[in-house]
């Protein structure tokens, strides 16, 4: 017989696997949970034992203890009265204190845990995933589930422990008024499941579309100076009107649900609280009850059946953090499948030889980008890369940092293999600019000693200077304390390029990645640049990817590559005697003839 696999966790088994390590404050913020309760269904019997004081004087329930007189036990009632207001003001504080610090807990905790997992994904997730729908989880869900922590645990413990102590006196005090009051109890339980299954998904549909319109409203943002150079004004704001309106609609289709449940549940209350009404009268009348305790189960019936009213909101809440919680709990199940190496390299040992041997690889849902791929690259060498666009210059970046995992080969680092590393020493041995130049809000200085937090202001500036930054940074309003502005949008596509630049230099690795950093300057500053570059890869492994072959001309070795193949390898001259591909596009290029190229 074939096994069963084992049935997932339902949201709430995963939520409560997820407060394990809190479970000491969330049983102290239950226990003063049921104590405030306990305390707040007091007062009914206060007044019961009231009403048998006035009625019966002399041989109330209070003239047992010793006080006889009316006025004593109306004194010893005040008295009672003053504690039991004064314990149940007591414990809600105490539980309003404990469920709103465990909420902020958790919400703190599994934020920095959700994006702290996010940061070791590969970085095809990210290319799947919306950064709108990631925000949404890391913001929106973990925010709803705060606000479930915050009031929903409390009201469900409260509406439990309500049922129990009231269901409990009324059994002991008259049967017969007990069971009428129970009747409502299973029909309430039953439409509350059956809301429950019904809103489960309507919720879920509104948490991914709150996704999508997070989504939309992040690419927009990023893409505002697109938006507007194509005057995409009207276009943009209908396509998020009308994900607004989805969001609108999802929401709409369970607050219908939702809504239709109160009143509903009132029904079914108001026919078993006329029939208490009744039948404790008629039993008060015929002195089978007593008149303090018919007062008594008139006021608690009221206690335990109007509490019922909320469970469609407490429901309601319930769903909703479920939902957000589940999604938060997805991203932390997320399987990490790049991970690092047990291995230890310290940036001291490093002298920057790499291999790559026989490697094939390709990205989700493509077709392979490189087959059987060998590149050596000599420790302290400079190595130019050229090709034309999807050729693989750019992946080979990505796989020596590891962004990408490949399917066959290997590649080396000193000899090692580089999936036998640490992650973070692998890529603290490696300093990248990229052709996608990414500052973040902050100042110049702080951009440029970004992953180098511990940098002085001189090393800053020395950087600097090498990048050929150093200029145009101190004709800055504020020079080095001049903020750049989200993404460094308040600086030229050249600027932010040498600041770049200047980052990877502070961080002085031992292998050193240009792809394309020099794309978006002007012809004087790259020619600046070039001859800071002879200081800088002195003695250090370089790898130099670009277009614009007058980057790289002076590299110990040029490879030109073409769908995945090193198709010619040398040095400059040698390339461009050989007359293929490096000659073809350098002559391209530098707008010459043959016979021209042949004698530069």
């Amino acid at each position: 017989m074939a096994h069963q696999a084992p049935a997932s966790p339902t949201a709430l088994q995963r939520l409560l696997i997820a407060l394990q390590p809190h479970r000491r404050l969330v049983a102290l913020a239950a226990t003063c949970s049921v104590l405030n309760k306990l305390f707040d269904l007091a007062p009914p019997v206060l007044i019961g034992l009231a009403v048998d004081v006035v009625v019966q004087q002399n041989t109330a329930w209070l003239s047992r203890f010793g006080v006889v007189s009316v006025p004593g036990q109306l004194g010893v009632l005040a008295v009672l009265s003053f504690l039991i207001w004064s314990a149940e003001s007591l414990f809600e504080y105490l539980y309003g204190v404990l469920w709103r610090n465990l909420a902020q807990t958790v919400q703190h905790e599994l934020r920095l845990e959700a994006y702290g997992h996010l940061q070791q994904l590969e970085m095809a997730y990210f290319e799947s995933s919306s950064s709108g729908r990631l925000m949404a989880v890391l913001n929106d869900d973990i925010n709803q589930l705060e606000r479930f922590l915050d009031h929903g645990a409390n009201e469900i413990l409260q509406l439990i422990t309500t049922v129990l102590a009231v269901g409990g006196a009324m059994v002991v005090l008259s049967p017969a008024v007990a069971g009428v009051s129970f009747i409502p109890i299973p029909v309430i339980l039953w439409g509350s499941l059956r809301f429950q299954r019904r809103l489960a998904p309507r919720y879920a549909a509104v948490r991914e579309q709150a996704g999508d319109l997070a989504s939309r409203l992040s690419t927009n943002l990023g893409g505002m100076l697109t938006i507007k150079s194509y005057t995409a004004e009207a276009w943009e704001l209908e396509r998020l009107r009308q994900q607004s309106q989805a969001y609108r609609n999802a929401n709409g289709r369970a607050i219908r649900l939702s809504a239709a449940f109160v009143p509903l549940i009132r029904y079914a209350i108001l026919f078993a609280f006329i029939a208490i009404l009744v039948i404790g009268g008629l039993q008060a009348w015929r002195g089978t009850i007593a008149t303090g305790t018919y007062a008594f189960l008139v006021f608690i019936t009221q206690r335990l059946l109007w509490p019922l009213t909320t469970l469609g909101r407490t429901l309601d809440d319930y769903q909703r953090a479920m939902a957000s919680t589940n999604r938060v709990l997805d991203l932390l199940d997320t399987p990490v499948t790049i991970p690092g190496g047990q291995r230890q390299l310290p940036l001291s040992r490093v002298r920057g030889e790499l291999c790559f041997e026989g490697v094939s690889f390709a990205y989700p849902g493509r077709d392979p980008l490189l087959r059987h791929f060998d590149l050596q690259i000599p420790a302290g060498s400079t190595l130019g890369i050229v090709g034309s666009t999807g050729s693989g210059k750019s992946t080979i970046v990505k796989l020596l940092l590891r962004l990408y995992d490949i399917q066959a080969g290997q590649i080396r680092l000193d000899g090692i293999p580089i999936g036998a590393l640490r992650l973070d020493d692998l890529r603290q041995a490696i300093g990248l600019v990229s052709q996608e130049v990414f500052l973040f809000h902050g100042t110049v200085a702080e951009n440029i000693a970004y992953g180098s937090f511990q940098a002085g202001r001189e090393a800053i500036e020395a950087a600097a200077r090498l990048a050929e930054a150093d200029a145009f940074i101190r004709g800055l309003p504020q020079g080095y304390a001049t903020v750049v502005g989200e993404r460094g949008q308040r600086l030229s596509g050249g600027q932010r390029q040498r600041i770049a630049l200047a980052r990877a230099i502070l961080k002085n690795p031992p292998v050193l990645v240009l792809d394309e950093a020099t794309a978006a300057v002007d012809n004087d500053t790259e020619a600046a640049i070039q001859r800071s570059l002879e200081q800088i890869t002195a003695e250090r492994t370089t790898l130099v990817i670009a277009h614009r072959l007058s980057t790289v001309r002076h590299a110990d070795r040029i490879v030109v590559m073409e769908h995945g193949r090193i198709v010619e390898s040398g040095r400059h001259d040698q390339l461009i005697a050989a007359e293929g591909a490096y000659a073809n596009l350098w002559r391209v290029q530098a707008g010459l003839r043959r016979d021209e190229a042949l004698t530069l």
